[in-house]
């Protein structure tokens, strides 16, 4: 089994809150992040497949065509896009990086050939805070 990653890179804006909450819990729990005129990242995704390579190409999936599937089904999505206004897998959630790698992995999966797994995904919020997702 051999693991490849293709890395990817989007901007966008949310804030984390709660709409069951009042101003003042939100602000306590997500602090800044609960800024009413949201806030942006410059979002790193690491996009991570397995699988046997392919005796006639070497490669366990043409990582080419692995931007492209990532391209159509994540970062045209969330690219330049408010989290919590515009992203319709992200809809009635609250817009964590954590729920934001689960969204991701949803639209990823039925788009990629029998033969490759989805491994893993790391989604870079920051330089220092990134979250790692395995499907589970």
């Amino acid at each position: 089994m051999v693991y490849i990653t293709r890395i990817e890179h989007f901007n966008a804006a949310h804030k984390l809150f709660n709409p069951a909450w009042s101003r003042e819990k939100n602000e306590a729990v997500f602090g800044k992040c609960a800024n009413e005129n949201w806030h942006g990242h410059n979002f790193e995704l690491h996009v991570t497949i397995k699988g046997d390579p392919n005796p006639d190409t070497g490669f366990v999936f043409d990582v080419k065509k692995l931007s492209i599937i990532i391209k159509d089904h994540v970062t045209d999505k969330l690219d330049h896009k408010n989290l919590n206004m515009e992203v319709d897998f992200l809809k009635n959630q609250i817009c964590s990086i954590e729920n934001l790698v689960k969204g991701i992995w949803k639209q990823l999966t039925p788009h990629l050939p029998e033969a490759i797994q989805l491994h893993s995904l790391k989604l870079y919020e920051t330089p220092r805070i990134y979250v790692e997702y395995y499907g589970e």
